[in-house]
């Protein structure tokens, strides 16, 4: 059994998605530290948001985990 999420899917979706509409893109560390999270969970979000729209292929995406 998988250990519980620490941040909700909600928070993960609404950091990933101000990630990505903002211009300029935001330093990670500060839109984490606003948003209330880790720095590197929120750059693994961004990691896995880009490798599930094919912008990357060093990672797998979210189907192919799952």
């Amino acid at each position: 059994m998988a250990a519980p999420k620490k941040y909700p899917d909600e928070l993960r979706a609404r950091a990933v998605r101000l990630y990505r509409e903002s211009d300029p893109k935001p330093v990670i560390r500060k839109l984490a530290e606003q948003l209330g999270v880790h720095h590197e969970a929120l750059r693994n979000w961004i990691r896995q948001d880009e490798a599930d729209r094919g912008e990357r292929a060093d990672r797998p995406t979210s189907e192919m985990v799952e």
